[in-house]
């Protein structure tokens, strides 16, 4: 059973000051450079799945209420594209938040034999998105990857049953800058070598 979901007001603060920085920095920053301004982006990975047989399981009932907790949290976080693979568990993550802001998610279809270029394909995606704050929902073994794709700085592995990361990547003038934030009830400590 879950506890209580946290305060939004933490994770509010640390979007502000992200929104804040990136536009801080804007001025710094060239014209040309301006108009090609790199997206703020927020990475979580899928929900709670259900241990159902199969490789495309639902979400629990924990699940779907971290994709509504989600969506309370990134509500007024100025969210304008989001990007998903095809499997259940990320687009019902991404679903509370779509369907609130009317956003269609982008989806990049995930191979698990063919992964660097999926992780490519979502940086790609993000990339499209100028300026605006792009959601990401990804996979366990997939969030770090897309973050270092990004410019981001290499993390430890994202382990069972961490589910309640937020990542923020806020652009800068010399490469993005990581925030680790989290959201919605927490997970239990994964033990070391793990976020």
């Amino acid at each position: 059973m879950r506890g209580p979901t946290p305060s939004r007001g933490p994770l509010a603060a640390v979007l502000s000051v992200a929104v804040a920085f990136s536009w801080w920095t804007a001025p710094f920053a060239n014209a040309a450079k301006r108009d090609e301004a790199a997206p703020l982006v927020l990475l979580v990975r899928h929900a709670e799945k259900a241990s159902e047989e199969g490789d495309d399981p639902n979400l629990t009932a924990d699940g779907a209420q971290r994709a509504k907790d989600l969506a309370a949290a990134l509500r007024d976080a100025g969210v304008t594209a989001i990007i998903t693979t095809q499997l259940r568990r990320t687009t019902e993550t991404a679903q509370p938040l779509a369907a609130a802001l009317g956003i269609k998610p982008e989806i990049v279809p995930l191979d698990w034999q063919k992964l660097p270029a999926n992780i490519k394909a979502v940086a790609a995606a993000v990339r499209r998105h100028p300026g605006g704050a792009v959601l990401v929902v990804g996979h366990e073994n997939t969030v770090q990857e897309i973050i270092e794709a990004l410019g981001g700085p290499h993390l430890a592995n994202i382990c069972d049953p961490v589910y309640d990361n937020l990542f923020v990547l806020v652009p800068g003038p010399s490469g993005p800058r990581l925030i680790r934030s989290r959201y919605g009830a927490a997970s239990p400590d994964p033990g070391p070598g793990c976020k």
